[in-house]
């Protein structure tokens, strides 16, 4: 979820949601090749009926093998030695002992997590359900990351302002990246949130956003990983802070449109015994951005995009698993539950950067122009799972918008789509060399 939706409301939301067949992969291998075909060990495709396989919350096994990450923890590639940091609203005030809980569930070491409030002291009302909701926010980035990456610490910083829209909560959450950033508390950053471009069209907005790309740019000049949710409303937004009106256009959000940061979108992962099928999950936020141009990075997917840039900038860059329906099993303040929404699919991402960091033995920092350098290179269905249908086409509370079609190559939904780790982060960290 974005958290300006909170955690339960968008579960019942996402729950609506369509689904549709992109890919089709064997569980053991994570490999697959264009067109929903079934890939061998070897990497021979094999035709297989893309018939829909079973929704089912994922384990922690499940999870991992889903990407292929278990493949790299086999490996010792756990993260160890990095940090991820967490940017929320509010925090948790039970995040130790709900994740202490859920580690124990899975087999999984204990958790090294550290909660700051840089910003000011957070009162916590459990009867607050804005409060309730960042809580579940909080955790499920938490776990998620813990559950791919199980070596790599995690450092929540919380403000006392909630996050909605607009530039409310804004100023708070850049103070503690800048916090972090200069405290060297983590080389990654994970943001699960989201402010809609319409309701920060005005000045005061702009200004923000100016501020925000300035310190951005920097930082990953300086080793720093930014990701973010694409949003979990498909092709629209909202208008204002209530999260109950959408605008009757293609809308997309910040952070996530800023070119500095690495925008992620959601796929949902069915799965059997023996295999599974990513499809595009109609909730993705995906689109063109209002205020940045086509970066650099992007120019070559915008010439062979069906459809137009219009010299904006495309999102997202990539995805991973976000329905709730199918996504992990965490622990919320004692409550066992599917996570779901782009801010699941977000920490994926950022757990997958800490093992790469710790492959390479440096920080990634800014890793977009390697994305589609390997999207461009021949090593692009061996590195990323390639959605190639289905649409986030948006019909909200009397809303409906035409969003993007899933297509070969990178789409306004899915972007380049999900990770084969065990073969996109070898790769990802020689193209970053020297960077």
């Amino acid at each position: 979820m974005i958290a300006r939706h909170r955690f339960a409301p968008v579960v019942l939301l996402l729950l609506c949601c369509l689904m549709a067949a992109c890919s089709l992969r064997t569980a053991t291998t994570g490999s697959t090749s264009p067109g929903g075909t079934t890939t061998s060990p070897g990497g021979t495709g094999v035709a297989t009926p893309t018939k829909p396989l079973p929704l089912q919350n994922l384990t922690v096994d499940q999870f991992r093998k889903s990407y292929g990450v278990d493949q790299l923890i086999a490996k010792g590639f756990t993260g160890k030695g990095q940090s991820v940091v967490d940017i929320v609203s509010f925090g948790s005030p039970t995040l130790v002992q709900d994740v202490a809980t859920f580690s124990k569930r899975y087999g999984l070491p204990a958790a090294d997590i550290q909660q700051l409030y840089p910003v000011g002291p957070v009162n916590f009302d459990p009867s607050n359900s804005d409060m309730a909701g960042w809580m579940g926010e909080t955790e499920l980035d938490v776990e998620i990351i813990h559950a791919l990456a199980p070596d790599a610490k995690i450092v929540v910083l919380a403000s006392p302002v909630s996050e909605t829209e607009g530039t409310v909560g804004l100023p708070e959450f850049r103070k503690m990246e800048q916090y972090a950033f200069d405290n060297h508390l983590g080389a990654i950053v994970s943001q699960s949130w989201g402010a809609s471009e319409y309701t920060l069209k005005d000045a005061a907005g702009q200004a923000e956003l100016q501020a925000w790309d300035t310190f951005l740019q920097s930082t990953t000049k300086q080793g720093i990983t930014y990701l973010a949710g694409s949003g979990d409303n498909g092709a629209t937004d909202a208008i204002d802070s209530t999260g109950k009106q959408f605008v009757p256009a293609p809308t997309s959000s910040f952070p996530n449109d800023d070119p500095w940061v690495t925008s992620v979108g959601g796929t949902t992962v069915e799965m059997s015994a023996t295999q599974m099928r990513e499809v595009a999950w109609q909730g993705s936020g995906g689109g063109f951005s209002a205020f940045y141009a086509t970066p650099d990075y992007q120019k070559g997917v915008a010439s062979a995009s069906p459809t137009p840039f219009g010299g904006k900038r495309g999102l997202p860059d990539v995805s991973a698993n976000a329905n709730p329906e199918t996504g992990l099993i965490i622990n919320i303040g004692g409550e066992w539950t599917g996570a779901g929404g782009t801010s699941a699919s977000t920490p994926i991402w950022a757990a997958l950067v800490a093992i790469a960091n710790q492959m390479a033995g440096r920080n990634l920092g800014f890793i977009n122009p390697a994305l589609y350098q390997i999207a461009a290179s021949n090593k692009a269905a061996q590195d990323f799972h390639d959605i190639t249908v289905g649409n986030n086409n948006a019909d909200a509370s009397g809303v409906a918008v035409q969003g993007f079609s899933a297509g070969p190559g990178w789409d306004a939904v899915t972007g380049l789509g999900s990770p084969n780790a065990p073969n996109l982060l070898p790769d990802l960290i020689a193209a970053t060399a020297g960077k």
